[in-house]
């Protein structure tokens, strides 16, 4: 996903999804990617992949030192974040 696309609004369902799981991956091209992993109020569970540059920025919107710092938050919030920057 880019910085454009994460940066647009949520989608309807994606409002009340937190993150439950981020993951260094290796993209198509062999560059690191964020693997991110999300739980919607129903239940359900859906990934979705960044590019470096947004990664790094969703870190800083959560202000988020490490992966770890995006569990349980808001998948609402940090993309609001992500308009800020």
């Amino acid at each position: 996903m880019s910085a454009a696309i994460a940066k647009t609004k949520p989608a309807p369902g994606l409002d009340d999804a937190v993150v439950e799981a981020a993951e260094i991956v290796a993209g198509h091209d062999g560059a690191a990617e964020l693997l991110v992993r999300l739980r919607h109020g129903n239940g359900v569970s859906s990934a979705l992949t960044l590019d470096p540059d947004t990664g790094f920025d969703l870190l800083r919107a959560a202000g988020a030192a490490s992966l770890d710092g995006l569990i349980g938050q808001s998948w609402r919030d940090l993309t609001r974040g992500l308009w800020e920057l």
